[in-house]
C-alpha cells in the first residue's frame, strides 16, 4: 500500500503540536480514542468505550473542603503504593514541581528506605534549571537523590536520535529532556514514577487563568484597550529566551483569544500553535484541508462536561492534550530507553474523584492547584506553596538561532520546501526572519515544522 499523508491530520497537527485521536498523519489510519477498545469479532471490528469521566457538575457533587481534601489524600496515596509494587528496582522523577514533589512525598511515607530520586539540571541554563527545589523535596524525603547536570551539548547532542523515532509528526520539544532524563534514570532503575497528569486534573497551566484573566480584561473600556494597549504590546519584541519578553509574548497570546467572543473560541485561541490564517497561508500549495477542524474538535471536548469552565478546560485536555501529548512524549522517551513510568494522578479513581471538586477549588486568587497545594502542603517544602508553574522544556529559540540553525538550513532551505510542494516557502521565510532578527518568537512554529520535515524524510521519501 502507497503511504499517503492525511491532510486533515496535517492540519491538527499544525494547530495542535500532535496529531489527536482518531487520526493519525497516514490516511486510512486511525488511532483507538482514549478510553476505548478496539473488539475483532466473525470478520467485524467494533469500537467500544469502557470508561469515561462521569458528565456530571462537580458543584452538584462535591463535598465539604476538609471532607475532599481528605479523600484526596487517601485516593492518590492508595494510588502511590500500589504503584510502588515492582521486582525491578524503583524510583522518581523529581523535576522540583508541585506533582512530582508530591509523589514522591507519598513515596517517602510508604517505604521502608529511601526512595530513589532523579532530577535533570543544567550547567549553563539557569533559566531552565529547577534543581534546588529538587533538592529542597528530596532533603525533606530523606531520598537517595541523584542529580543529572548536563550541559546544553548534552541535550542538543540527544535531537536527532528523539526526531528520528517519531512515527508521526510530534513537536513537543519536552521530548527532547524527556529522553535525556530517561536515558539517565534507567541506567539506575527500571520503573520510576512520575507527576503527569496532575496539571490537566488541577489546573497547573497558565491557560486555566485566561478566562478569569478575561472577565477583568474586559472591564477597561474597549477604546483603552484597542487603541492603546493591544498596539503598544503589539509593537514590542517578544522571545521565550529571557523572562520579560517572555512576559510580552504570553500577552500577546492572551489577546488573540480575549479578541473572541465565544468561551470555545477564545480557549482554542489560546492553544493553538499556527493561527488559522497562517495555517491557510503555509498550506497553500498542501492537499485540500478542512481548517476549522481542529477549532470544532476542541469545542466538542469543551461541550460534552456540563460543568464549571475551568473542569470543562480541563476534561478537553484530559481527553485530548494529555493522552495525544503529554503521555505520549513520556511513554515514547522512557520506552527508548527500557523505562517504564507509572503515573499515580491518572488512577481512574483520582481522576474521577477529581472531577467532583469544582473549578474554583482548583483555580482561586489567580493560582492553579489550591486544593492540591492545600490537601498536601504538609509533605510540601514551603517553597513550593506559591511557586509559580514552569514548564519541563529546552531553549529552542536559543538554539535555532545558534547550535540548531543547521536543522533550519537542512529541513526549511528554499530549494527542499518547493522540491517537497506542500509548503509556502514564502511564509516560512518569514518566520525564520522574524526568529533570526529577534522581532518575534515563532521558535514553536519552525520547530512545529522541522519536526514534520525530519518525519518527512524518514518516511516519505526514499
Amino acid at each position: 500500500m502507497v503511504r499517503q499523508i492525511d491532510w486533515n491530520a496535517l492540519g491538527l497537527y499544525l494547530t495542535f503540536n500532535f496529531i489527536p485521536a482518531p487520526y493519525t498523519i497516514f490516511e486510512n489510519v486511525k488511532k483507538v480514542k482514549p478510553g476505548h477498545i478496539l473488539i475483532f469479532r466473525k470478520g467485524e471490528i467494533e469500537e467500544k468505550q469502557y470508561w469515561n469521566i462521569a458528565n456530571c457538575s462537580a458543584g452538584t457533587v462535591q463535598k465539604d473542603f476538609a471532607t475532599q481534601k481528605d479523600d484526596l489524600f487517601k485516593l492518590l496515596e492508595e494510588a502511590v503504593r500500589v504503584r510502588m509494587i515492582a521486582d525491578v528496582p524503583l524510583g522518581a522523577f523529581l523535576s522540583g514541581g508541585i506533582d512530582s514533589s508530591i509523589i514522591v512525598g507519598l513515596m517517602a511515607r510508604n517505604s521502608r528506605q529511601p526512595v530513589k530520586t532523579y532530577s535533570i539540571g543544567y550547567k549553563d541554563m539557569p533559566m531552565f534549571d529547577e534543581t534546588a527545589y529538587a533538592r529542597e523535596v528530596a532533603a525533606l524525603n530523606n531520598t537517595d537523590h541523584h542529580e543529572i547536570k548536563l550541559g546544553s551539548q548534552d541535550v542538543i547532542d540527544a535531537i536527532p536520535d528523539v526526531l528520528d523515532s517519531f512515527d508521526e509528526p510530534f513537536a513537543d520539544s519536552s521530548a527532547v529532556p524527556m529522553f535525556v532524563v530517561s536515558r539517565e534514570t534507567g541506567k539506575d532503575v527500571k520503573v520510576a514514577l512520575s507527576g503527569d497528569g496532575g496539571d490537566e486534573l488541577f489546573a497547573g497551566y497558565r491557560m486555566y487563568a485566561g478566562e478569569e484573566w478575561y472577565s477583568r480584561y474586559r472591564l477597561i473600556p474597549s477604546s483603552l484597550r484597542g487603541n492603546i494597549i493591544e498596539p503598544l504590546f503589539l509593537s514590542l519584541s517578544d522571545s521565550r529566551d529571557k523572562i520579560f519578553p517572555d512576559y510580552i509574548r504570553r500577552a500577546k497570546k492572551f489577546f488573540r483569544g480575549a479578541k473572541c467572543a465565544a468561551f470555545e473560541e477564545r480557549v482554542f485561541a489560546w492553544n493553538e500553535i499556527f493561527s488559522g490564517e497562517l495555517r491557510k497561508a503555509i498550506l497553500a500549495k498542501a492537499g485540500s484541508i478542512d481548517h476549522n477542524l481542529g477549532e470544532r474538535l476542541l469545542a466538542e471536548r469543551l461541550n460534552e462536561r456540563n460543568d464549571d469552565k475551568v473542569n470543562r478546560m480541563l476534561y478537553a485536555d484530559v481527553k485530548g492534550s494529555l493522552p495525544g501529548d503529554m503521555l505520549k512524549k513520556v511513554d515514547a522517551m522512557s520506552m527508548l530507553n527500557s523505562l517504564e513510568v507509572r503515573v499515580p494522578f491518572l488512577d481512574h479513581r483520582v481522576c474521577e474523584m477529581a472531577f467532583t471538586i469544582s473549578g474554583d477549588r482548583k483555580f482561586r486568587k489567580g493560582r492553579g492547584k489550591y486544593v492540591l497545594i492545600e490537601t498536601f502542603k504538609d509533605i510540601l517544602p514551603l517553597s513550593l506553596h506559591n511557586r509559580p508553574k514552569w514548564g519541563f522544556e529546552m531553549p529552542v529559540s536559543k538554539w535555532l538561532k545558534s547550535d540548531l540553525r543547521y536543522l533550519i538550513d537542512e529541513y526549511l532551505s528554499r530549494e527542499v520546501v518547493v522540491k517537497q510542494g506542500i509548503f509556502n516557502y514564502d511564509v516560512i521565510e518569514t518566520l525564520i526572519d522574524s526568529l533570526i532578527t529577534n522581532r518575534f518568537d515563532t521558535s514553536w512554529q519552525i520547530w512545529n515544522l522541522i519536526v514534520f520535515q525530519v518525519w518527512y524524510s524518514n518516511y516519505m521519501e526514499g
